[in-house]
């Protein structure tokens, strides 16, 4: 991954062979992108709680919506 304004974007080998550079890394659960915003992770993690929202509420089957406290 290549970072920075003034990065030349150089090619890298590894026992002679050329490493793919990629936009953005994933390292325990958090998205690091090349230009080092935050949106894309911000997306990412909007999305994952969603998904978890969606499973609760396909698998409660009777919801109360008034809690006594």
């Amino acid at each position: 991954m290549h970072t920075g304004h003034r990065n030349t974007n150089c090619s890298y080998f590894m026992n002679g062979q050329l490493l793919n550079s990629v936009t953005e890394h994933k390292d325990l659960e958090v998205i690091i992108s090349s230009n080092l915003k935050v949106a894309d992770h911000c997306h990412y993690a909007c999305n994952k709680a969603n998904k978890i929202l969606g499973l609760i509420k396909r698998t409660i089957k009777h919801r109360n919506t008034t809690v006594n406290l």
